[in-house]
């Protein structure tokens, strides 16, 4: 077997009825389509004798349901070559703050802030990149404060690395965390899109008509 043979993307290893999907799709003519569970693998991805190949009891469709963080978890707790290297890629997607996504899990059904997330992480496992100019809009949408704070830590190991971050957002937290704010105003639509402000967080409680500098002098 190669790697190619657990993967539901290419053929070899993956269920052929359900192209790897695990489900199928029944065209109705005058109802939305259905979504059934692939009768073949039942919902599995994968083929029979796939499935039987086993890592410490684990299959391939077992591993890929697994989260991020238990993942790291189960391949922690040997020290092979290949193990540390595997953690050593998903660190990097528990650093941003998405150790709940499941590795199988399909890209199409990740949230805009959390598709955000996995292309900084990928970054931050790069080994080598040169100086690259990253705009984020609206990261935080959706996150727990806790989820900030290590969005944050992502950010500033990316600007430790060399790199630019410009991030269009209205938390407070990450306004407050910035070297340079750019503070459009003071409504939004016709009453919008001045230039309040311009210069570090910390002098923004001076401009009256700023609702962030409002907020942060608070």
């Amino acid at each position: 077997y190669t790697a190619a043979h657990f993967s539901f993307n290419t053929p070899g290893g993956r269920c052929e009825e359900c192209q790897g999907e695990g489900t199928v799709t029944v065209e109705m003519q005058f109802m939305a389509d259905l979504e059934l569970e692939c009768e073949h693998c039942h919902g599995k991805r994968f083929k029979s004798d796939t499935l039987e190949v086993l890592y410490r009891g684990k299959n391939i469709y077992d591993v890929l349901e697994m989260t991020v963080n238990q993942a790291i978890e189960f391949f922690s707790e040997t020290n092979g070559t290949i193990e540390k290297r595997i953690v050593k890629r998903l660190l990097p997607l528990q650093e941003v703050g998405i150790g709940y996504v499941k590795l199988g899990q399909s890209s199409s059904t990740l949230s805009g802030g959390e598709s955000q997330r996995v292309k900084l992480a990928s970054f931050l496992a790069a080994e080598k990149s040169s100086p690259t100019i990253f705009i984020f809009d609206e990261p935080t949408t959706g996150l727990h404060f806790h989820d900030i704070k290590t969005l944050l830590k992502a950010l500033n190991a990316l600007i430790s690395r060399g790199h630019t971050v410009i991030i269009i957002e209205h938390n407070m937290d990450v306004i407050r965390q910035a070297d340079h704010v750019i503070d459009l105003g003071p409504e939004g639509g016709e009453k919008g899109g001045r230039v309040l402000y311009e210069g570090v967080p910390e002098k923004m409680a001076n401009v009256a008509e700023s609702y962030t500098g409002r907020f942060i002098h608070e």
